[in-house]
């Protein structure tokens, strides 16, 4: 029973994966600042989620554990977004990547946890594929905006880790905080910039809204019930690899050879260590 709540967690975590990479093809078409988009797109993302908790019958509660998630997600997007504004996107997406990294460090120096060598291999090898794939665009950029980004690696791991260990309406709760302090932060800046409003921006934030975060958020609230953190953050490395596909099929742009090389490498580690991690539990629920 154990195993195949783990394979539904491991398919729908593929699935946010999937549907967090077509992010690109939307924020493209708004001529909106990114915090803006940022703003807008979390607050109809919010909405989205307060529909599950309904549907679900799940309370809001505002505790520790849920403040918690919230606050490290609301800074995983505007860091993010921050990072992209102040060195390259390929820096951005790369050092945010250092997530699963940080989520070793954190639960073994916190929680005293134990990993596998090949969990740390799994890590090591995803991060190098992901550095191959941006390779051609990697650069020094701007420090702050590098380091900026590494802090985005950071905060997503804490959120990884916090909601792994809250409660649904506690995770659910905190994925609407979190929602809600990056609208809070992003909305007001319309005020700031110009904000051009038109058919086109107000279709594509709504897609972004509901099918690029909305729907992926309640989904990964789901699966991360039964999908440990270190799991969930290697499985979101497929998120930077798709991107590009999208780009591919929607505008021609072919990947070069390192990109190449480098997906293939992400794609094999994961699909490799998640095998692996299907024997072992099933070789122990056989025990």
């Amino acid at each position: 029973m154990q195993q195949a709540a783990q394979k539904r967690a491991i398919l729908l975590m593929v699935i946010c994966s999937t549907l967090w990479s077509i992010a690109g093809i939307f924020i493209k078409l708004i001529p909106w600042n990114a915090l803006v988009i940022a703003g807008w797109r979390s607050l109809i993302s919010a909405g989205c989620v307060v529909v599950y908790m309904c549907a679900a019958r799940l309370r809001v509660r505002v505790n520790r554990t849920s403040l918690v998630c919230g606050v490290f997600l609301a800074l995983t997007f505007l860091a993010f977004v921050s990072a992209n504004k102040l060195t390259t996107a390929a820096n951005a997406i790369v050092l945010q990547f250092t997530a699963p990294v940080f989520i070793l460090i954190l639960s073994a120096l916190v929680f005293r946890q134990r990993f596998a060598r090949a969990d740390v291999a799994a890590v090591l090898l995803t991060m190098c594929g992901i550095a191959l794939f941006f390779l051609d665009q990697l650069s020094p950029g701007n420090l702050l905006g590098n380091f900026v980004a590494i802090g985005a690696g950071l905060s997503m791991a804490v959120m990884y880790i916090a909601t792994g260990r809250a409660d649904e309406e506690s995770r659910m709760s905190g994925i609407l905080i979190g929602h809600l302090f990056t609208a809070a932060a992003g909305v007001p800046c319309m005020l700031l910039f110009d904000t051009p409003i038109s058919a086109s921006a107000v279709l594509s934030i709504f897609a972004l809204g509901v099918v690029q975060l909305g729907i992926p958020y309640v989904l990964y609230g789901i699966a991360v019930k039964n999908c440990p953190p270190l799991v969930c953050s290697l499985i979101g490395a497929l998120e930077p690899l798709l991107n590009p596909v999208w780009v591919f099929l929607f505008t021609g742009e072919r990947p070069g050879l390192f990109a190449l090389i480098g997906g293939a490498v992400v794609i094999v580690t994961i699909t490799a260590w998640c095998i692996r991690r299907d024997r072992a539990g099933a070789s122990e629920a056989a025990a």
